[in-house]
């Protein structure tokens, strides 16, 4: 999913020419970056509105403001750090080359932002139905291939809730006796207990 860059200022550093006649090197003061919103594209406190295609930065106290960045990582969601259990969802940033960009050398590397909406839902959550991570207190339905699918513990959902993830461990062995699936939660505990609902 692409992402629209914010145009950002950069304030050039002034030279400090010698007087007439006199030798010397002239001081070049460092470029300054701007701060708060715009400095680095959707870092970590910023905000982004929701958009069908792309996402643009948009400041937090702004009516367009609807998601916040809890975490922001280079690279792929696949290759990087898991996100925080609580993200509602992930924002694949594409590498791209504006002529304005965050510290400005051209380019906006590959980056993912891991997102939480400002206001519910927030499929994140426990029971929620969605986020990047299944986590306990989450909801799965089964599908072929003895893969499973979250959905809302409340069924709202588009489908009805079968298992629910009530403890996370390091291996199989250590479910209680009472689990019925077994599912893949990553992190420290990478193996969920479900039981059915």
């Amino acid at each position: 999913m692409g992402a629209a860059v914010a145009g950002v200022v950069l304030l050039a550093g002034c030279r400090d020419a010698p007087p007439d006649g006199a030798g010397g090197t002239a001081a070049v003061a460092p470029p300054v970056r701007p701060s708060g919103y715009g400095a680095v594209f959707l870092d970590v406190g910023e905000c982004s509105s929701f958009g069908r295609t792309s996402f643009t930065e948009v400041s937090c106290a702004g009516e367009r403001a609807a998601a916040r960045v809890t975490a922001r990582h280079d690279g792929t969601a696949s290759d990087g750090p898991p996100c925080p259990p609580a993200t509602d969802f992930v924002l694949h940033i594409s590498e791209q080359r504006p002529a304005a960009d965050e510290d400005g050398d051209g380019m906006v590397p590959q980056s993912y932002a891991c997102m939480r909406n400002l206001q519910p839902p927030h499929p994140g959550d426990p029971g929620g139905g969605g986020g990047p991570r299944t986590v306990v207190g989450d909801c799965v339905y089964a599908l072929d291939g003895g893969r499973v699918r979250e959905t809302a513990c409340d069924g709202s959902g588009s489908e009805a809730p079968e298992f629910k993830v009530t403890k996370a461990v390091d291996a199989r062995s250590d479910c209680p006796a009472s689990t019925a699936l077994y599912v893949r939660l990553g992190g420290a505990a990478p193996v969920g207990c479900a039981v059915p609902v």
